[in-house]
């Protein structure tokens, strides 16, 4: 069984993809390239998939991250029937993206401060 640390560090694996990627294109480029878009989904479905194994009492510990709502999009993404809006998907990244992945620093440094 994995523990809450173990799926804290799946989100930020795809958060660091994510913001690697971003940096390297536009929104026009990503518009037009299916491989990423895809990714991007895919990445974003993790994140919300290990958001939803978090035990309440991690997320009571950490309230901060929008944990519910990238649960959500993760749902509409995988239960969509095959509509997914990339705008919404760019938007995500550009503007969620970078605060989630402040969050998930601080409590990495403090969960690993926990065991030192």
């Amino acid at each position: 069984m994995k523990s809450d640390l173990d799926y804290i560090n799946h989100i930020y694996g795809e958060i660091l993809f994510l913001r690697e990627e971003f940096n390297k294109i536009n929104k026009d480029s990503f518009l037009i390239n299916n491989v990423l878009k895809r990714a991007f989904v895919r990445s974003i479905e993790i994140i919300g998939e290990a958001s939803n194994k978090l035990s309440d009492s991690f997320k009571k510990k950490y309230p901060d991250p929008e944990w519910r709502k990238f649960a959500a999009t993760r749902n509409h993404l995988v239960h969509g029937y095959f509509i997914v809006d990339y705008d919404i998907v760019w938007d995500l990244v550009e503007n969620k993206i970078p605060t989630l992945y402040l969050q998930i620093a601080e409590i990495i440094e403090k969960e690993k401060t926990l065991f030192d």
